[in-house]
């Protein structure tokens, strides 16, 4: 037998335990992540058929709102699902194996969310400090190379994270202390060397999260210089457009940092209080962006006005043309 596989052979499934204070109340715990769960299906995907389904939405940037909006329900129905149903069984068991793979799609997504934030940002400087060059800047092929980047970038780096991960030693307590097999909750039940592990983490959190914040805070602050030089009437549309995006990347990045780095850092915070921070750093801004980029802006709030028109028009004229209208007979007088 190979010397790896009989390492992990030391624990090959483990059980999650999220919320150890609220053990007794974790079917009821189950309904306000239902009810969000259904709410970032329903927002999100309408929010994409929408843009979908008008030409007049196929900019850049509302793909990329798009594209944001479909990381965001991969990433939560990864996780929230077999959460849920956890919570109504006696034990929630996850495989090794089973373990790393969610590992490795939900850092994944949420690192691909990341790129996509910056993304958007490159875009709102390049429209409003560089206008006359955004046709040639922000093209189909840009975008392609962009995505492209996006993927390998994610993909290679938490492959290495998920690999170093598996290498390790896990004889210890079984208990995942979260709801999902976060990085760090399944690292601490490692009873080998985990400073590789460790310092693994750090070095995503300071790819995603350090690089990727600071080249934001660039484009905001040239976005700023340049919104400041700009009449009062397109300087408050560039500040509510900004204002959205930058709404969505504090949501994301501060609950983020705060979850990795209290375990990295040795924070002390409850059990409870963890598992809520990680699950609010995956659903937290899928809940909001259909909220944000749905009523918040302009065009996409307009292109649901529009399409549910065209469909209520649409059903109004199936149900006029199966009436049938009886001839009026007059009676004798």
């Amino acid at each position: 037998m190979d010397p790896l596989q009989d390492r992990n052979l030391s624990h090959s499934s483990f059980v999650f335990l999220g919320f150890p204070e609220l053990s007794r109340h974790l079917r009821l715990l189950a309904l306000p992540f239902s009810l969000s769960y259904g709410w970032v299906l329903l927002g999100n995907l309408l929010l994409v058929h929408v843009v979908r389904s008008l030409p007049s939405l196929h900019s850049p940037m509302h793909l990329l709102i798009s594209a944001l909006c479909l990381v965001d329900v991969l990433a939560v129905s990864a996780i929230i699902p077999r959460m849920l149903v956890g919570f109504f069984s006696e034990q929630d068991h996850i495989s090794l194996a089973g373990c790393l793979l969610q590992m490795f799609v939900a850092h994944f997504l949420s690192s691909l969310e990341s790129t996509l934030l910056l993304a958007m940002a490159l875009d709102r400087y390049v429209a409003i400090c560089r206008p006359l060059r955004y046709a040639d800047v922000i093209n189909p092929r840009a975008a392609l190379k962009l995505c492209a980047f996006a993927v390998l970038r994610s993909c290679s780096i938490m492959l290495a994270l998920v690999a170093l991960a598996g290498s390790l030693t896990f004889c210890g307590s079984s208990v995942i202390l979260h709801c999902y097999c976060d990085h760090m909750a399944l690292v601490s039940l490692a009873c080998g060397d985990t400073g590789r592990s460790n310092a693994m983490g750090l070095a995503v959190i300071g790819c995603f999260v350090g690089g990727d914040i600071s080249l934001i805070f660039l484009s905001y602050v040239c976005i700023l210089r340049a919104v400041l030089r700009t009449p009062h009437g397109d300087r408050w549309k560039a500040f509510h457009t900004c204002g959205t995006h930058l709404m969505v990347m504090m949501c994301f990045y501060l609950v983020g940092s705060v979850t990795f780095l209290s375990h990295n850092l040795h924070i002390p915070i409850s059990t409870s209080g963890n598992t809520f921070m990680g699950l609010a750093y995956i659903l937290l801004p899928a809940t909001v962006n259909p909220v944000i980029y749905g009523v918040r802006t302009k065009e996409i709030r307009n292109g649901f006005y529009k399409v549910f028109n065209v469909k209520a028009k649409d059903n109004m004229a199936v149900k006029v043309t199966s009436i049938k209208v009886s001839p009026i007979v007059k009676e004798p007088g």
